[in-house]
């Protein structure tokens, strides 16, 4: 585990479950060893605090490739604290240049990380869960790992869009792990990857109860390397 990631397991994960007493379910689901990937419902930027937090392992994350690269002493700290994270760059151009992340989780997957994805590719703007897009399947098997299912609940009203950290007393938080979905043999078309994103997106709404829309959520600015190539 990178050593600032292992340093906000003794820190920050502490406060916010003090502060937030975060309920968990399924992390029997959650691997001890081996690579995975987890694919959950995103309604907030504090999902990836409660995941991290609740989750034993490390968690690589997505991160702007700008994060990386600004100049001055603001710039190579950014770059310190997520190198030191061990989280994913994202170039925010599409095309090609978007997908570098993706090349870059293969092969942390199959050194035994664990990749956290959001399908729908952005923040629900309304707490409904949206159409899926293929990218996290596609990941699956080109890595030959599993995907573990993620309902996140509450985060939504513990920092709402606007809000620059989570609020205590706001909401109760919910973190459940779903059964992992083995895609191991399936063929990676389009159609087989429809299918098999759509099985994903069903267990999400299992566990999270939200109601499902079945169109993509409206884009934000920049592109996520997860969505549909």
């Amino acid at each position: 585990m990178p050593l600032l990631y292992t340093i906000g397991k003794l820190t920050v994960a502490p406060t916010l479950r003090l502060a937030f007493r975060p309920t968990v379910e399924g992390l029997e689901h959650v691997p001890e060893t081996g690579g995975a990937i987890f694919a959950g419902n995103h309604l907030s930027v504090a999902d990836e605090l409660f995941l991290g937090t609740v989750v034993p392992r490390h968690l690589a994350f997505w991160a702007k490739s700008e994060y990386f690269k600004g100049a001055g002493v603001k710039g190579a700290f950014s770059k310190f604290v997520l190198t030191g994270l061990g989280a994913i760059p994202v170039e925010r151009a599409g095309g090609r240049a978007a997908l570098s992340a993706f090349d870059a989780a293969i092969p942390a997957l199959q050194g035994g990380d664990l990749v956290v994805v959001y399908p729908e590719g952005t923040r629900s703007p309304d707490g409904k869960l949206y159409r899926g897009r293929t990218g996290a399947a596609r990941l699956a098997i080109s890595a030959g790992v599993p995907i573990i299912p993620v309902g996140t609940i509450g985060t939504d009203k513990a920092q709402p869009i606007g809000a620059r950290v989570p609020r205590p007393g706001s909401a109760k938080i919910t973190v459940r792990f779903g059964k992992p979905l083995d895609f191991t043999g399936r063929p990676d078309d389009r159609t087989s990857l429809r299918q098999m994103t759509d099985e994903l997106m069903s267990e999400i709404q299992k566990l999270t109860g939200q109601e499902y829309v079945p169109r993509y959520a409206p884009p934000r600015a920049h592109p996520d390397p997860t969505r549909d190539a």
